[in-house]
């Protein structure tokens, strides 16, 4: 059973970077496609970046609102994804999940593994 924790989550002011990581557990992290995605109470989960391994490369995608402020990339030794958050605005406070599945895909009923979640909080 692939497990997934969420950690990094906190509270920063806008302008700020926060790091966010998911350790994967009970499975090759390079067998899925990973992704983040966040939500705000009473709004639906929003993809936010994915990462799937091609051969020996990475590819990557990301939301429309990231705007090149974030990075996602892969530890395949620490079998860890990370998500690097730069130039937070306090539109990004929202609770941020990792996810994992078979098929690629920006919409989070693709994915059939998820974290707890961690909360990113961005002060103006």
């Amino acid at each position: 059973q692939v497990q997934l924790v969420e950690s990094g989550g906190g509270l920063v002011q806008a302008g700020d970077s926060l790091s966010l990581s998911c350790a994967v557990s009970g499975g090759n992290v390079s067998n899925y496609v990973v992704g983040w995605f966040r939500q705000v109470p009473g709004e639906e989960r929003e993809f936010v970046a994915r990462i799937r391994r091609v051969v020996t490369s990475y590819l990557t995608y990301y939301g429309d609102f990231v705007g090149g402020r974030f990075i996602i990339s892969t530890d395949r030794a620490k079998n860890t994804v990370f998500l690097q958050m730069n130039s937070l605005e306090p539109e990004d406070t929202a609770v941020y999940y990792c996810a994992a599945g078979m098929a690629s895909g920006s919409s989070w009923t693709t994915y059939e593994y998820w974290g707890q979640g961690t909360q990113v909080t961005v002060s103006s």
